[in-house]
């Protein structure tokens, strides 16, 4: 939804989005879309955009606690001549941004931050260039850097080292042709080549389904293989979206699952530990815990490194709260350990602020013996606020 946001703001013309997403995050962009002077009107539950380019009617953007707003709109701010603060909340104001400190001046954009962090102060406008960038702390800045340099004049070549989460930046390109902008050569992830020879007319009017969100499913996946039988719908089974993976962790933890076209089917089976890699999708830590907390012996799972800037550190965070329901938790270099099988006692646990930590805490809820309590429990709205309706639907009993 963020990115048909941003790929609605930079192509001219009108956008209608269908299936349009409803989180604090969501509402986020569709704030800085039209500060930055896309018109937003909803209507008959599709969202039209209407867009000429990037023409800012505010001095300052707020993305909210979302990384990926303040990563992938501050490049197209900067395509603007215009000085504009960014600004955000929450756990964003401490999320390392010195990557723009590093990037933006070589693409002839001023910038001031506060020491590497928020709120920025930009004026543009960038021009495409040859850079190289690092990608080892989140590909959402190069999701940025590819919309931005989409709409520029110029042939340029991002070269990427050491590029994390690569199936997050298939997404971005698949959203990116979708809409109608120029696509980057992708160099094996290495770099990416823009060649503006290759401009094509662009449609007036375009329209795009936001797919259902396989990081928020993942919980309610879980939910099934723990306290299940359960039925999802709505998931694009052959999505570029990371967070799909889940698929293969539940699939290796034996809970019964049926994965078809139009619906997943998943159920409780005797659940054993499994080792999974989730470097390119550190979103699916939080579930995964829940889930390894129930499987017979000691789960392994690779990427912590991945997890220090999130909206808590959640290799800590998972660590201090599953404690509290009696699940031993061993952070060991980039490799996370959960003893599991031992049954979960319910207690007084804290989100952290994390939509993630909130609702792993209310899947690993499900089957432990008494009450659980989630406090700050609302941190859900960032990114999933039908969450605890979804799992009331399915019969969990929450309050």
């Amino acid at each position: 939804m963020q990115r048909a946001c941003a790929a609605a703001l930079v192509r001219e013309g009108e956008s209608i989005i269908l299936n349009p997403g409803i989180s604090n995050d969501d509402k986020a962009a569709l704030d800085i879309i039209q500060k930055l002077g896309a018109s937003v009107e909803f209507k008959d539950e599709a969202l039209i955009i209407k867009s000429n380019g990037v023409k800012p009617v505010a001095n300052e953007i707020n993305s909210g606690e979302s990384g990926l707003s303040i990563r992938m709109f501050t490049p197209i701010v900067a395509l603007s001549e215009k000085q504009i603060t960014i600004n955000g909340t929450g756990s964003l104001l401490t999320r390392p941004m010195d990557f723009f400190d590093e990037i933006l001046p070589q693409l002839s954009v001023d910038i001031k931050s506060n020491e590497g962090k928020l709120p920025l102060q930009i004026k543009g406008s960038l021009q495409a260039k040859n850079i190289a960038v690092d990608g080892s702390l989140s590909s959402q800045f190069l999701t940025g850097l590819l919309m931005a340099f989409s709409v520029s004049n110029e042939d340029a070549i991002i070269k990427v080292n050491n590029l994390k989460s690569k199936p997050y930046v298939d997404l971005t390109l698949e959203v990116m042709k979708q809409f109608d902008l120029i696509i980057p050569v992708n160099n094996n992830y290495e770099s990416f080549e823009f060649n503006k020879s290759e401009i094509t007319n662009q449609k007036l009017q375009i329209e795009y389904t936001v797919e259902g969100d396989w990081s928020g499913a993942a919980f309610l996946l879980v939910a099934g293989a723990i306290a299940g039988s359960i039925v999802v719908k709505g998931l694009d089974v052959q999505s570029a979206q990371a967070d799909k993976k889940i698929l293969e962790a539940l699939s290796a933890s034996g809970c019964s699952i049926s994965i078809q076209l139009e619906q997943i089917e998943i159920g409780p089976a005797p659940l054993r530990a499994f080792h999974f890699n989730a470097t390119d999708c550190p979103d699916l830590f939080p579930p995964l815990v829940a889930l390894a907390s129930y499987c017979e012996g000691t789960t392994v799972i690779e990427g912590v490194g991945r997890l220090a800037h999130k909206e808590s550190n959640r290799g800590l965070t998972l660590q201090e709260e599953f404690s509290k329901m009696g699940v031993e938790i061993i952070l060991q270099e980039d490799l996370m350990l959960i003893k599991g099988g031992n049954g979960l006692k319910g207690a007084n646990v804290h989100s952290h602020h994390d939509h993630r930590i909130a609702m792993a805490c209310a899947v690993a809820a499900l089957k432990a013996e008494g009450e659980t309590i989630v406090d700050e429990a609302e941190a859900i709205n960032k990114s999933y606020p039908n969450f605890y309706e979804h799992l009331r639907k399915l019969g969990a009993t929450i309050n």
